[in-house]
């Protein structure tokens, strides 16, 4: 009796047959297997080599992260200092660095001139008599100030804006104060304004960083210097 052929679906695995076979359509589970196990390893490789790739860009960033970070810090340190400055400059500290026209003598000296009083309450001292015209009414001015509160601070002024103040005198485009203190000035000439509250900023001025609060009808006192008038030469003596 002739043995049984063996099955078409099963081949023992470690059979001395190393041959494929395929018989009616079916494959050999030996090389279905086989090549399971190809890809897996094509796999674990490709995988392990995406990983390596993985970690080399993770590395690369992480330099050049750094770099940038170090870049940011470094700029951020410079700006810092500037900051630094600005905001000790614009916290006056200390006062006497910023521009004044009437410095440490001025004031000693100012102790000994006679105060002037008007009849609207406006009281002045003249640092400096000019010797140029006064303003008519309606002209206009150009002139330097340095606004403070009572104590002294300061809280507005061009000379730290580097620029003239140029108005109409008695046009009400300034406090009232400044407008009667100027028109009885000569050009070239520096005075201290004592003004009243009524005479000041009736809805008062808001604090600014580094800079006093005015509160309402609170008196202020200006420094002016009144540099030229447009339209009137100076007369020469």
């Amino acid at each position: 009796m002739a043995s049984s052929s063996p099955s078409s679906l099963l081949l023992p695995l470690g059979s001395s047959s190393g041959k494929t076979t395929k018989r009616h359509g079916t494959i050999n589970v030996f090389d279905k297997v086989q090549g399971l196990m190809n890809i897996n390893v094509q796999c674990s490789n490709l995988d392990l080599r995406i990983r390596a790739r993985e970690k080399k860009m993770d590395t690369s960033l992480m330099k050049r992260r750094d770099h940038v970070i170090g870049l940011v810090l470094g700029v951020s340190s410079l700006c810092n200092i500037g900051l630094f400055d600005d905001t000790a400059k614009a916290a006056g500290l200390p006062p006497e660095d910023k521009p004044r026209l009437c410095d440490e003598n001025c004031e000693k000296e100012l102790e000994n001139v006679p105060m002037v009083t008007t009849e609207s309450g406006l009281q002045f001292k003249d640092i400096k008599v000019g010797r140029g015209p006064s303003p008519p009414v309606g002209f206009q001015v150009a002139a330097n100030y340095v606004a403070m509160v009572p104590s002294g601070q300061i809280f507005d002024s061009s000379l730290e804006k580097g620029q003239l103040y140029i108005f109409r005198v008695g046009s009400d485009q300034v406090i009232k104060g400044l407008d009667e203190g100027i028109l009885s000035m000569k050009v070239g000439g520096k005075r201290r304004l004592y003004i009243p509250g009524l005479l000041a900023f009736p809805k008062g001025l808001t604090s600014a960083p580094g800079r006093p609060r005015v509160a309402p009808n609170s008196p202020v006192v200006f420094d002016v210097s009144l540099e030229y008038i447009p339209g009137l030469e100076v007369e020469e003596e």
